[in-house]
């Protein structure tokens, strides 16, 4: 990972700035495909991870496609949808349509079959995959989602998931947590990292923000680490963004 020191308020910390129009792409007919990290056919060796996180992947995918059954292992999976409907089923019995406003996520462990389509035929789906490295090996699948409340989410950074099952959110086998704000334009908003250690990434859904002094447009991601909070400043309206902070070392 490049990295550059910055300074704000007398600290010193590490950054590395990924615009969206740097991240691979892929573009299928059925599926566009917009990679933050090495994915499929992109590689970049300076674009392997950030920590722990070690997919962002922006999908587009046409009416009524999607992508057939296929196997995952030992990864905590993550999807974000942010338009339409997506369908899901998987080798542990779960069938399901998650859309914008939910989150989704499975812990691949020991190994499970899924496959992910779009639920309609005239419209695309738009969302975000994720994928985390757990903390722990070949654990038991699972399967789990949840609808947001986006009341919550204005103004402010609500958390989505965690490592802990009792938290809000959903929760997955790694020291991570996501928030999501929806803000107005010129609002500042405080992130103090629950573990000093972390890092966090920062990818701009939508708007425009300064995050830690840095400018950052739709699809921009930022990541930071080697600091305690980090100042975020919307400066158009309607402004989304994800946090996810995550462990900087893998095991």
């Amino acid at each position: 990972m490049e990295s550059k020191n910055l300074v704000e308020e007398k600290t010193t910390f590490n950054s590395v700035l990924h615009p969206a129009n740097s991240r691979g792409k892929a573009d299928h007919g059925w599926l566009l495909s917009q990679h933050t990290f090495s994915f499929s056919n992109y590689h970049n060796p300076e674009r392997m991870h950030f920590g722990v996180l070690r997919v962002l992947n922006d999908d587009i995918v046409a009416g009524g496609k999607g992508f057939g059954s296929h196997p995952h292992d030992n990864m905590e999976i993550i999807s974000i949808p942010l338009e339409g409907d997506l369908a899901h089923q998987d080798s542990m019995g779960n069938t399901a349509v998650i859309k914008s406003g939910d989150i989704q996520v499975m812990s691949a462990g020991s190994g499970i079959m899924h496959s992910e389509f779009n639920k309609n035929e005239d419209r695309p789906v738009q969302f975000l995959q994720i994928w985390v490295y757990p903390k722990q090996r070949n654990v038991t699948p699972r399967y789990d989602q949840l609808t947001f409340d986006r009341s919550k989410m204005h103004n402010t950074f609500h958390q989505i998931l965690s490592p802990n099952p009792e938290d809000e959110g959903v929760w997955i086998h790694q020291d991570a947590w996501f928030h999501l704000g929806h803000f107005d334009t010129n609002r500042t908003t405080n992130y103090t990292m629950k573990n000093s250690d972390n890092g966090v990434y920062v990818f701009l859904i939508k708007g425009t923000a300064t995050v830690a002094g840095q400018t950052l447009n739709t699809r921009d991601g930022f990541g930071v680490w080697g600091i305690q909070h980090i100042d975020i400043h919307s400066t158009t309206e309607d402004t989304e963004i994800l946090l996810m902070e995550v462990p900087m070392h893998l095991i």
